[in-house]
């Protein structure tokens, strides 16, 4: 197995496994058998976020969801906002613990802060290599957003 990637964001690194698959909306995919796959965010996006408070979904197991179809909310320390179907495919499972403590997504996002389950084809999904290129491509910007963010609530970092 190759060693994880990490991408440096300031002074904190969020480490990225090898062995999955990335979405541009910051997800990664553990690819499964029999075209089930499961779901859950990067350490990039669970630094962004910083602490996850409250998970909603509005989909049910079953379901089939459009790539980018509003499938829920999250509540973090920085903001409330959608999620989004990081692919078009058939809800298979969303896990229930992580409905009880949203905290599991803070200090195991690569384990048991797992989100869903989706039968759907992971063809669209991105390499290690092509998720870090991405975040590297957009960290410039990301750092403007958070800067202004921090600015307009009087905060540092």
């Amino acid at each position: 197995m190759t060693e994880p990637r990490t991408f440096a964001m300031g002074k904190y690194l969020a480490v990225l496994p090898s062995e999955l698959r990335y979405c541009k909306n910051h997800m990664w995919c553990r690819v499964g058998e029999e075209g089930i796959h499961t779901f859950g965010f990067t350490s990039y996006a669970v630094r962004l976020m910083r602490d996850v408070y409250f998970l909603e979904w509005r989909i049910d197991a079953g379901q089939h969801v459009a790539a980018r179809q509003e499938i829920g909310f999250i509540e973090t320390q920085k903001a409330t906002s959608g999620l989004y179907a990081p692919l078009a495919g058939q809800v298979i499972q969303i896990n229930p613990e992580v409905l009880q403590d949203p905290g599991l997504i803070n200090v195991d996002c690569y384990g048991a802060g797992w989100l869903f389950q989706l039968r759907a084809d992971p063809a669209e999904t991105l390499t290690v290599d092509q998720y870090h290129a991405h975040l590297e491509a957009g960290w410039e910007n990301t750092q403007r957003i958070i800067k202004a963010q921090m600015n307009k609530l009087g905060l540092e970092e």
